[in-house]
């Protein structure tokens, strides 16, 4: 997918504009992998062979996209992939025990 038609894409769920990685290119510069992300929602939206999956949740199939996202941990930052959006991975705290 070009580059051009990428920049028109927004969320189809809040139509805030979306924020590109990519992960691979071909020879023409075009988009052949990579995932869309909402700043607005968190929802991410990986690219397949240049097409960018956009559907609505109830249609996605998490168990297929969960292997491509464990690709892009480099460029995740250490958040995780939950009900397709990304989340901040924190653990919560342990309390203290006291003497």
């Amino acid at each position: 997918m070009r580059l051009q038609t990428i920049e028109k894409l927004c969320c189809p769920f809040d139509r805030t504009d979306l924020e590109l990685t990519v992960t691979s290119r071909d020879v023409e510069d075009r988009v052949i992998a990579g995932f869309l992300i909402c700043p607005s929602c968190e929802r991410l939206y990986p690219i397949v062979k240049g097409i960018p999956i956009m559907n609505p949740d109830e249609y996605r199939e998490f168990h297929l996209e969960q292997p491509l996202v464990r690709q892009w941990e480099a460029w995740l930052n250490g958040r995780s992939f939950t009900n397709f959006r990304l989340t901040s991975e924190t653990t919560p705290e342990t309390p203290g025990f006291s003497k």
